[in-house]
């Protein structure tokens, strides 16, 4: 299922079992690094400190109605071999500054994330493209939570049980967007209406 496939997740995600299962599939991965990872995070910032460190970039800039937004991408091959993190094979460091063109005030804040594809496969440019799209994918997916399924007030609080309830809400999300459907809350309605829409969604039964 992976093979030829880049896998991106958020910094929760980031785990060295997930990114060497992620190998062993055929795939590779593309890893956001916060502090839930302090070696890794530290070895990267090291790095992009480091003005001797050899690094390739890529810039984009782009306009938002009243603010411009400059993303740099720099990626180094330095920690190949370096560190134990499976697979890494190119280190991220990203940083992104939006400036308001009514009052001129910056905002800047700086990320960091590996990845097992190597310089000769993806061009900076191409993975500041892959985070880009993750962060919209993501964007997407958050909101419909938060809006449709009203995430934020749910009472299920104990243990793995948000994490459970988070992860079947992607996956009706998703099941949805697989039939098509561009509207995620109109979906939930004709699914309500129509229960064995919802189950040929779900490969079970013949669409009726």
């Amino acid at each position: 299922v992976l093979s030829g496939r880049v896998v991106t997740v958020d910094a929760a995600l980031t785990q060295a079992d997930l990114a060497r299962a992620v190998l062993e599939r055929g795939g590779d991965y593309l890893m956001a690094v916060t502090q839930n990872q302090p070696t890794l995070l530290d070895d990267l910032a090291v790095l992009c400190a480091d003005p001797a460190a050899a690094v390739a970039e890529a810039r984009t800039v782009t306009l938002h109605g009243g603010r411009v937004e400059e993303r740099r991408l720099r990626a180094s091959a330095e920690l190949a071999g370096y560190t134990v993190w499976p697979g890494l094979r190119q280190a991220l460091c990203v940083e992104r500054t939006v400036t308001s063109k009514a009052t001129g005030t910056v905002r800047a804040e700086r990320a960091y994330a590996v990845t097992s594809l190597p310089p000769h496969r993806a061009s900076p440019a191409d993975l500041l493209a892959l985070w880009r799209e993750h962060g919209h994918s993501e964007n997407k997916l958050h909101y419909v939570r938060d809006v449709t399924f009203d995430e934020d007030r749910s009472g299920v609080r104990a243990g793995h049980v948000p994490h459970v309830m988070a992860a079947l809400r992607n996956t009706a999300i998703g099941l949805a967007r697989l039939a098509g459907a561009r509207n995620i809350a109109a979906a939930c309605r004709r699914f309500a209406a129509q229960p064995a829409q919802a189950l040929a969604a779900l490969g079970l039964v013949g669409q009726l």
